[in-house]
């Protein structure tokens, strides 16, 4: 791993409050299972200032000195496969591109904070100015490829199936004094300039009004831009005369497939309020031109069926991004599907793609720019494609898959079958 392509200037700019309070350093970091929770670093105990100007110097060292890091994996493999990661696009916010590395470093944005943390040992006197914001796990869904510490629903539903052994602790933000004392530090941070905010589901949890409520009402909203992700099942009226307030919003919208198999992986979701919901969101971010995507987790259990989302992001203009290549549950890996199933997605991608040209070529790293939103989408479905035809052979996980599926079927009353017929035979062999 060369300097150039382990370098990242996200530690500069950018921190993450998680669920339980607890800071990480970036919002892309490579997690293996459960995140380690170091509660030395928290809300509770530590301002936010010092964790990122002191705590965190020692991650801006090691980026200095060329190191790779295993937090950044996740990134890695993106850059591996030619999709936009978080690290080539947070460079790009500094103004730095892995193609002209060394000439754009030295004229960054960032190129003075640079020299200082050489200088301090990875100190800096900069202020985070991009956050993340986990609010917990209060959600209405229950995706089979998430985890109890993001859905309230699923962690009822893991506890009653005995996948789980107790509930997840609260979020932090279910605790007044925590929450009014990180929306003190907020509101006084010079240059914020950007928050993402993750659920559960952001519009039924009330830490996303109360903050930007709070930031409204200290005269900066407008300075700030606000992106969310929704689960397409919500609307709320106030929630929205809160965004339009904002400078910018970023709007995420999740979905998986355009078809019915969208329903047994984003449980109890119904397909056709879901699209019904997405025109309704699209219409509205029209009118106050607001940024948005479609928010892809493809699995082995969807991937069949994701032109469809890339049909409905070209038709529209809207694009289409994943935050990673999907890590865990390791059972809904692309590469569980034996390579004699994945052709099948294979060729209607390949197809998919051949029907869609663009006059860009090479990776985009500005996903958000509307000027590029067509090749974006081309681009994300040539990265997928990609990965389906080098990912390792994992089938030895199907049996761990259909044990799980089993196992979440009896309180659902499903059959994956009824959504995948064509895998029936695959399915059977691995026990179901």
């Amino acid at each position: 791993m060369t300097f150039t392509k382990s370098f990242c200037s996200s530690p500069w700019t950018h921190m993450r409050i998680t669920n339980s309070g607890t800071y990480e350093p970036c919002r892309w970091m490579h997690k293996d299972g459960r995140r380690t929770v170091d509660f030395n670093n928290s809300i509770a105990t530590t301002s936010p200032l010092t964790y990122f100007q002191k705590t965190m110097s020692g991650i801006r060292k090691e980026l200095l000195d060329g190191n790779s890091l295993k937090m950044c994996k996740d990134c890695y493999v993106m850059d591996q496969y030619d999709k936009p990661s978080g690290r080539r696009r947070q460079l790009l916010k500094a103004g730095v591109q892995d193609e002209y590395f060394e000439k754009s470093l030295a004229s960054s944005t960032l190129k003075e904070s640079f020299d200082y943390s050489a200088a301090t040992q990875g100190h800096t006197k900069r202020y985070v100015t991009d956050w993340q914001i986990d609010l917990g796990n209060f959600c209405n869904s229950a995706c089979v490829f998430c985890d109890p510490n993001s859905s309230s629903r699923l962690a009822a539903e893991f506890l009653q199936l005995g996948l789980i052994k107790e509930m997840p602790p609260s979020s932090w933000c279910d605790d007044p004094v925590q929450l009014n004392t990180f929306i003190k530090d907020l509101v006084a941070s010079p240059e914020l300039s950007y928050i993402h905010f993750l659920g559960g589901e952001t519009l039924i949890t009330p830490g996303f009004k109360k903050i930007l409520t709070a930031l409204v009402d200290a005269g900066i909203a407008t300075n700030i831009v606000i992106g969310f992700t929704t689960n397409l099942t919500v609307w709320s009226d106030s929630m929205i005369e809160l965004l339009t307030k904002f400078k910018q919003v970023h709007l995420g919208m999740s979905i998986e497939t355009l078809t019915e198999i969208n329903d047994y992986v984003r449980y109890p979701s119904n397909i056709s309020s879901v699209k019904v919901c997405l025109d309704r969101w699209i219409t509205l971010g029209k009118q106050h031109e607001w940024l948005m995507q479609l928010r892809i987790t493809p699995t082995c259990l969807t991937v069949h069926d994701l032109t469809t989302v890339y049909d409905y992001a070209w038709e529209n203009k809207i694009s289409v991004e994943s935050c990673n290549f999907l890590d865990n549950p390791k059972y809904m890996r692309l590469g569980v599907l034996p390579l004699e199933i994945r052709s099948a997605a294979i060729d209607k991608l390949t197809s998919w793609i051949n029907a869609h040209p663009t006059n860009i070529t090479g990776t985009i790293i500005n996903t958000r720019s509307p000027d590029l939103v067509l090749p974006q989408i081309v681009h994300d479905a040539t990265s997928y494609l990609a990965f389906l035809n080098n990912a390792p052979d994992e089938s030895d996980r199907l049996p761990d898959l259909i044990r799980f599926l089993k196992t979440i079927e009896t309180t659902r009353k499903n059959s994956i079958l009824t959504y995948l017929p064509q895998y029936e035979q695959l399915f059977r062999a691995a026990g179901y």
